[in-house]
């Protein structure tokens, strides 16, 4: 039961995060969103999506923290190490 909470919060912070990201290049890029996430590996700036998506984690972290469920919060919180993690690697590479 504790793995599936971690598991449906670690998921909502993957979809969180995508959908901030998908926010982000709508508001932000003239170009069509495969054209952009394309030049954004080209131009080295993918860290820069990555991390404008995970703001967007907020809101489903702190909601699960105010319900008090607690492993779905961890989950969420996973998944942005795992985004800051992704980041790194990107600009260590």
């Amino acid at each position: 039961m504790i793995k599936k909470e971690i598991l449906l919060g670690f998921v909502t912070g993957i979809a969180a995060n995508l959908v901030g990201m998908l926010i982000y290049i709508l508001i932000f890029s003239d170009l069509p969103i495969w054209e952009t996430l394309q030049e954004s590996m080209r131009g080295g700036f993918i860290g820069t999506l990555i991390t404008a998506g995970a703001i967007l984690n907020f809101l489903p972290f702190f909601y699960f923290i105010k319900k008090e469920y607690t492993y779905r919060a961890r989950g969420v919180l996973m998944a942005s190490i795992l985004a800051a993690l992704v980041i790194a690697i990107i600009k260590l590479s």
